[in-house]
């Protein structure tokens, strides 16, 4: 069941679009913004409300890689695996990270549910391999080192805030 807060800004969002179907992905980051990721309940609710079937959403939903169709931790790490990234250290830097991480490979949430690593094909910055992206912020000229800096990093930060 979509919450009220959910289904305001549905509307809003329904009023700005002429057709119901370019609001199908604007309308998922909405759910999953609220909730963290898109569950078939979700996803159900929102297609009826929107007025799309269910199966283009999931459609819209399985397309994009940041729009999450399970649980994911509170930060998402997308490793890019690309042939630029791989040439340029790719695999030490994807060791030291499971390592840092707890991980046994990718895709993997870590037991506290702060991270969730997940393989990208392609972050747009080869000139600058290896890269990640850890929520919207990039990350690039990547070494085992530099990795386990940025996650020690966000650690601290989001023990502070609580």
């Amino acid at each position: 069941m979509l919450t009220h807060e959910e289904t305001a800004e549905l509307t809003g969002l329904l009023d700005e679009s002429p057709r119901r179907e370019e609001a199908a992905a604007e309308a998922l980051r909405i759910v999953q913004r609220r909730r963290g990721w898109i569950s078939d309940e979700a996803l159900h609710d929102v297609a009826g409300f929107i007025g799309v079937a269910e199966a283009s959403l999931e459609a819209v939903a399985t397309f994009y890689n940041r729009l999450y169709r399970k649980p994911v931790g509170r930060h998402v790490i997308f490793l890019c695996d690309s042939v630029s990234c791989w040439i340029m250290g790719f695999g030490q830097v994807r060791e030291r990270l499971l390592a840092k991480l707890g991980l046994a490979s990718m895709p993997g949430t870590t037991a506290d549910n702060m991270f969730t690593l997940l393989p990208a094909t392609c972050l747009g910055a080869c000139d600058r391999a290896p890269v990640m992206m850890v929520d919207d912020e990039l990350y690039v000229d990547l070494t085992p080192e530099k990795v386990e800096e940025i996650v020690e990093k966000i650690r601290m930060k989001d023990e502070s805030s609580y």
